[in-house]
């Protein structure tokens, strides 16, 4: 299976190092701990404590961001663009982003049918992507 994710292309770090437990578990957008990662799916993830690191490993699924960690408005346009991590918000149950405040309101004037969008043009983005 193939998978699509928005990391840096030297270290291959996702969510720009930002703990993805963290927006869960306590509601904020943390700085990670370099020296505390995992690797899933060859993408490395960070994590500010061995706490949170050992959450992910046991649910990783639960806490990757949807959309690869892409801007959800644009996936639901079928283009891949970068985030601001400042954009997030979980929805149902996900982590979102988007590509700036400006997008993410455009995003919320008709949420339910964008995610329908995003939704529908993520796999179509994941098969024409070669990465």
């Amino acid at each position: 299976m193939k998978h699509v994710i928005n990391a840096d292309p030297l270290g291959k770090i996702a969510l720009q190092g930002y703990d993805p437990v963290a927006f869960h578990t306590i509601g904020k957008a943390v700085k990670a701990n370099p020296a505390i990662f995992a690797e899933y799916r060859g993408y490395k993830y960070l994590f500010s404590s061995d706490a949170n690191k050992a959450t992910f490993l046991e649910e990783a699924e639960k806490y990757l961001p949807a959309y690869g960690g892409y801007c959800a408005f644009g996936v639901s346009l079928g283009v891949l663009f970068p985030v601001e991590i400042d954009t997030w918000e979980i929805i149902n149950g996900h982590l979102v982003l988007q590509y700036s405040q400006d997008i993410k309101k455009m995003f919320e004037e008709d949420k339910d049918e964008n995610i329908k969008k995003a939704n529908a043009n993520w796999p179509k983005i994941v098969e024409s992507t070669n990465r």
